[in-house]
């Protein structure tokens, strides 16, 4: 788990879960899934430096 800045809405990530599923959702899902965004969005810059932009487009996150 990192101690960086939380990057999702923690009440509506638990409000989908739970009309979802009818689950409650633990207080460490947040900050595994930021850490998980992170890591996306770090291959996204990387896959527009690559072709050269300085735009990141959602075909990065293939």
């Amino acid at each position: 788990m990192s101690d960086q800045e939380v990057l999702v809405v923690v009440s509506k990530l638990k409000n989908y879960i739970r009309n979802a599923s009818g689950m409650n959702t633990a207080g460490n899902v947040a900050p595994k899934l930021s850490d998980m965004i992170r890591s996306l969005c770090d291959q996204a810059i990387e896959n527009a430096r690559k072709d050269g932009r300085k735009t990141i487009m959602d075909r990065d996150f293939d």
